[in-house]
C-alpha cells in the first residue's frame, strides 16, 4: 500500500469535514473553527499510521503511532458519518424553510449542529473505546434442537470469534478472555476464526494463553480470512502446538456422557469461505467436512455466516460463525446484511440453526458502539 494515495485520501476526507463544519464554528468563535482545523490536520496525518506505522518507524514508536492512528480512525469515522447526517438534516431544513418561510431558523440550526458535532463524535468514541477494551460479557443462548439425544440436552459450547490479537490486542487482553471462559465450565470451546492479525513470529507469545483453555472435550478452531492475511499454514501449526484441534474441512466425533445417558456429537469445521483465494487446497467445503460422519447431532464451525447455505445442504443442525463483528460500531451494522445473510444472533435457515457472534475483540479502531463484544455460551436444548 503506497503512502501517497493513502495520505491524499485521508487529507481529502478530513478537508471535507472542515469545509462543511468549520465555517459555522468560526461564526460562533474563531477559536472553535481554528481548533477544528488543527484537530483535523493532526488526524489526517496520524490516521494512516494506524495501518502503516510499521513501515515508517521502529518499536516502541511503532506502537505509539499505531495506537494514535487507530484512535484517530475511530474518532474520524464518527465525525465523518455525523457530518453526512448533518448535511442531510440541513437539506431537510432548507426545504422546510422554503415551504414554510419563517418557521425554521436556519442560521441557528447550522451553528448549533456544528457546535454539537465534534463533542458528540468524541463521546461516541470514548464509549466505544470502553466497550472495546473491556472484557467481553457472556451472552447465554439456548438452541432448541428437534430430536436432540437426551445426553446432549444441556450440552454447552463456549464460543469466541474475531479476537484479532495484533497491534492493540495482546497477552493480557486474551488472558482475561480465557479466564472468563474457564469460569463457564463449558463442555467444549469453539474459536470461529480471525484470531490474529499478524505473523506467528510477531504474535505467538500473545496467543499462548489459549493453551490454558479448559473444557470437557477441548478447544476447536477454524480459520478466518485474517488468518490467511497472516500466514494461515504457520498459524495452523502453531495453534495445534498449543493443544487446539484445528478443523480443516473435517470432523471429529465426541462421545459425551450425561448422568444417565451417552451420545455422540459430530463437530466439524471448514476453512474460511474465501480461503481458496489464498490456497486452493483450503477451499471451504461443508459437505467434505461431513464425509463419513456417523448419525447424530452435527455441529459446524464456519467463520463466515454465508457458509450456511452449503451447511444446510450438507445436513448440519447448528452452525457457529463470526466475521461480522455485528457491525462493530454505528452505523456499519446496517451494511453487513449486504455481504452476509446474518449480522448477529440466532437465526434459522431451513433445518439449520445459525448463530453469528458479534466477536470477542475488535478490528482496527479500538471502538465498539451499538455492537458489544461477546463470549457466547450456547446450550443445546430439546425442542
Amino acid at each position: 500500500m503506497a503512502l501517497g494515495p493513502v495520505y491524499l485520501l485521508s487529507l481529502f476526507l478530513h478537508a471535507f469535514v472542515g469545509w462543511r463544519v468549520a465555517p459555522d464554528l468560526f461564526l460562533l468563535a474563531p477559536v472553535l473553527g481554528g481548533a477544528l482545523w488543527v484537530g483535523l490536520a493532526l488526524s489526517a496525518l496520524l490516521m494512516p499510521m494506524g495501518v502503516l506505522a510499521r513501515r515508517v518507524a521502529r518499536p516502541p514508536l511503532t506502537t505509539v503511532l499505531t495506537w494514535a492512528g487507530l484512535l484517530c480512525m475511530g474518532l474520524f469515522s464518527s465525525l465523518f458519518v455525523l457530518t453526512l447526517v448533518r448535511e442531510a438534516a440541513l437539506l431537510v431544513a432548507h426545504v422546510g424553510a422554503w415551504v414554510w418561510p419563517g418557521v425554521f431558523d436556519l442560521a441557528s440550526w447550522q451553528t448549533d449542529t456544528a457546535l454539537a458535532l465534534p463533542p458528540l463524535a468524541l463521546l461516541i468514541t470514548v464509549l466505544g473505546f470502553w466497550n472495546a477494551r473491556r472484557t467481553a460479557a457472556v451472552v447465554r443462548v439456548d438452541v432448541p434442537i428437534t430430536n436432540l439425544p437426551a445426553a446432549l440436552h444441556g450440552f454447552t459450547v463456549a464460543q469466541i470469534s474475531d479476537v484479532h490479537v495484533g497491534p492493540t490486542i495482546k497477552t493480557q487482553y486474551l488472558q482475561r478472555i480465557v479466564a472468563r471462559i474457564n469460569g463457564l465450565d463449558a463442555h467444549m470451546v469453539a474459536i470461529t476464526g480471525d484470531l490474529v492479525d499478524g505473523s506467528v513470529k510477531e504474535l505467538h507469545q500473545h496467543v499462548a494463553p489459549l493453551a490454558n483453555l479448559r473444557s470437557t472435550h477441548g478447544t476447536f478452531f477454524v480459520t478466518g480470512n485474517h488468518e490467511y492475511y497472516s500466514g494461515a499454514h504457520s498459524w495452523i501449526d502453531a495453534l495445534r502446538g498449543l493443544g487446539l484441534t484445528v478443523l480443516m474441512n473435517e470432523h471429529v466425533v465426541i462421545d459425551h456422557h450425561s448422568d444417565t445417558a451417552r451420545a455422540t456429537m459430530v463437530v466439524a469445521g471448514v476453512a474460511d469461505y474465501t480461503a481458496h483465494h489464498f490456497d486452493e487446497g483450503h477451499r471451504s467445503d461443508p459437505r467434505a467436512a461431513m464425509a463419513d460422519a456417523p448419525a447424530g447431532f452435527k455441529l459446524l464451525l464456519a467463520h463466515q455466516p454465508r457458509s450456511a447455505d452449503a451447511a444446510a445442504d450438507a445436513g448440519f443442525d447448528l452452525q457457529l460463525s463470526g466475521h461480522t463483528h455485528g457491525g462493530q460500531f454505528w452505523p456499519w451494522m446496517y451494511f453487513v446484511k449486504f455481504q452476509q445473510p446474518f449480522t448477529a444472533g440466532l437465526h434459522k435457515l431451513r433445518n439449520l440453526w445459525v448463530y453469528t457472534s458479534r466477536g470477542t475483540g475488535y478490528w482496527g479502531p479500538p471502538k465498539r458502539f451499538g455492537a458489544p463484544s461477546e463470549i457466547t455460551l450456547l446450550r443445546l436444548t430439546l425442542a
